[in-house]
């Protein structure tokens, strides 16, 4: 079948959002189907269209940026264009243009299907006030025009106010999560880069730094971690300076990290490829998601943490708690609460480690194949209740 997926940010734009796109698109693709991408030019010298591992990228250009938004005046016209061309429509939401985009796959027939990766929360003011409310209203539109939803987990499904409210549109299917085989030497060179004293623990980040994340709960809590372990260290693995809409955040936070660089206790490895990604994690002691609001709803970090073996400690938020509950490799901890994340971070290391062999069933479950495979399902169940037949 021919499938046109839309997002606002695609690649290079890093995000658990385009990662997860990017990784679901591959393996539809993989498994014989036409894939086509229609996203944002959010950078300039991005070209307007390329192929790229079996996908076909086509990029609409950005006359203005609104927050972390983009107005696009010719969307409709290539969105139209594009739909028309397909099979299957998969959107990827929060999405301004996705209302538009939903209605026209319910008028053409074109099965149509949004993933909800997240609620949109913004920092207060009128401005943000303001446009949280238009994009609440189109996600709401878009929720009306679609065929079905496909959302993560059932317990944040069962949180989103949006959600609840297209309860019966809603098909729980987990994310695409994949890591390769980590390579010894790999993970020697990390370590030999990065921490070449051998200190001990050492605890991780892997997000982009923003406000949600909630590095600010991890630097509070980490002076008790010191205290019972003076030889801990904290990596944080993502972009942690020019990240789109954050840069005050990154301000904010500056004193107290550098603070923590010159003592040899905080390390920014950038943002690392796939292989990296695979050294990272057996290099560490214990993954640390400290998320304060809903714009985070899984975290797929966890389970490539899982599936090394290493515990994680996660915010108490609607599906972001749901890998550890899933495991028991870890612990859920009080959302916004400093001085419980420390308590829990310590009693994770304290106490017995998970094996690595408990990854394996995550492996299984979370691949992109059978993520794959799920929304294929999806679709042809829709085409054939469209059509009354099924879909080639």
């Amino acid at each position: 079948m021919r499938i046109l997926t839309v997002l606002t940010y695609y690649r290079p734009h890093t995000s658990g959002l385009t990662i997860y796109a990017e990784r679901l698109a591959k393996a539809l693709a993989t498994r014989g189907h036409q894939l086509t991408v229609l996203t944002s030019q959010f950078e300039p010298n991005l070209p307007l269209e390329e192929q790229s591992e079996g996908l076909r990228i086509r990029r609409v250009p950005v006359a203005l940026r609104v927050s972390k938004g983009v107005i696009m005046p010719s969307f409709g016209r290539i969105a139209s264009e594009e739909i028309r061309k397909h099979d299957v429509l998969l959107l990827h939401l929060p999405q301004f243009d996705a209302a538009g985009l939903a209605l026209r796959g319910r008028l053409w027939k074109k099965p149509t299907v949004f993933i909800y990766h997240s609620d949109l929360t913004l920092p207060p003011g009128l401005f943000n006030w303001l446009v949280g409310a238009v994009v609440g209203l189109m996600n709401s539109l878009a929720g009306l025009f679609t065929h079905k939803i496909s959302s993560y987990t059932q317990d944040f499904a069962s949180h989103s106010p949006l959600l609840r409210r297209f309860a019966h549109k809603v098909r729980i299917i987990p994310p695409a999560v994949e890591l390769p085989a980590a390579l010894p030497a790999e993970v020697a060179a990390l370590a030999a880069a990065h921490n070449p004293q051998g200190k001990r623990p050492v605890i991780a980040m892997a997000t982009r730094l923003a406000a949600e994340k909630g590095v600010e709960l991890l630097l509070d809590a980490l002076p008790a971690v010191f205290a019972k372990y003076p030889g801990a260290m904290v990596w944080f693995a993502g972009q942690h300076t020019d990240v789109l809409g954050e840069e005050a955040y990154w301000q904010s936070l500056r004193p107290r990290i550098e603070a923590l660089q010159r003592a040899g206790r905080w390390t920014f490895l950038g943002t690392l490829t796939l292989p990296e990604m695979a050294a990272f994690y057996p290099n560490i002691d214990l993954l640390v998601v400290p998320s304060t609001n809903s714009t985070e709803t899984f975290g797929f970090v966890q389970v490539e943490a899982m599936m090394n073996g290493k515990p994680v400690v996660a915010s108490n938020l609607p599906g972001v708690r749901q890998p550890v509950r899933l495991t028991g490799m870890g612990r859920v901890s009080p959302v916004g609460d400093a001085a419980a994340l420390a308590e829990n971070m310590l009693a994770v290391l304290d106490g017995p480690q998970p094996s690595a062999a408990q990854g394996t069933q995550l492996r299984a479950e979370f691949s992109p194949a059978a993520c794959a495979e799920r929304h294929e399902a999806l679709f042809g169940e829709i085409y054939q209740q469209l059509h009354g037949k099924e879909l080639s």
